[in-house]
């Protein structure tokens, strides 16, 4: 066994769990979707509503670490969902492209088309969780700014 065939063989077997977590991506970006549309009708119905929870006693530096946990889940859904459709679509291309070769265009086509549908699910989840880590960061800034100015250290 050379070591080509070796990589292609550890690469196919990439293929199922790299699926499943396209599929946990595109599934966690339509929850927290979900769930930011309800705290932006919350966020309207109450002006004063506040995400970011403070606790007396909390310095600053907890109050932002806090806010980065809050919103790191969906920056990191964002960020990691691309890299996940794009590995979910190059794994099959190399079978597909070596059944083109030998004139079983019927048998890539299918191939393809399972290829593509995990990177449309991917940069799918990926958008989602862009605009969601957009507004809900620039929500928890503005609470913070808040806070900043309640203890009189705003800048």
């Amino acid at each position: 066994m050379n070591i080509e065939s070796g990589f292609s063989q550890v690469a196919q077997s990439l293929l199922w769990p790299v699926l499943v977590l396209v599929g946990l991506a595109f599934v966690y970006a339509l929850w927290t979707g979900g769930a930011t549309l309800m705290e932006a009708w919350q966020r309207w119905r109450q002006p004063q509503y506040r995400s970011l929870r403070v606790a007396p006693g909390l310095s600053m530096e907890e109050l932002e670490l806090q806010l980065v946990r809050q919103v790191e889940p969906v920056r990191l859904l964002s960020r990691l969902s691309p890299m996940l459709g794009l590995i979910a679509t190059m794994i099959p291309l190399g079978p597909a492209l070596q059944s083109v070769a030998a004139g079983n265009g019927q048998q890539a086509l299918a191939v393809f088309s399972g290829a593509f549908a995990g990177v449309v699910l991917a940069l799918a989840a990926a958008s989602v969780g862009l605009v969601v880590y957009s507004v809900r960061r620039r929500w928890l800034l503005a609470e913070l700014l808040v806070v900043r100015k309640e203890r009189g250290v705003a800048q």
